[in-house]
């Protein structure tokens, strides 16, 4: 994904990653920079999703196991 433009003071223009990761360390979500990513899920395309990241996992770890569960049978 493109990062975006944003202004920052003294008309400089920077980009700024979409990118959104959750951060296992302090439990938050964080933008690109931030603690490092071994400490983060992601990343996310909005905060919200990021916000959602153990979820996410849990679901995926439970869909995964199950897979796994069938082709052993």
């Amino acid at each position: 994904m493109p990062p975006s433009l944003v202004a920052l003071p003294l008309g400089t223009i920077s980009a700024v990653s979409d990118q959104w990761w959750f951060c296992l360390k302090h439990m938050t979500v964080e933008p690109e920079k931030g603690c490092p990513n071994k400490d983060r899920l992601g990343p996310y395309d909005s905060q919200d999703a990021a916000s959602h990241a153990l979820q996410t996992a849990a679901e995926r770890n439970k869909k995964w196991k199950e897979q796994d569960k069938e082709w052993d049978e």
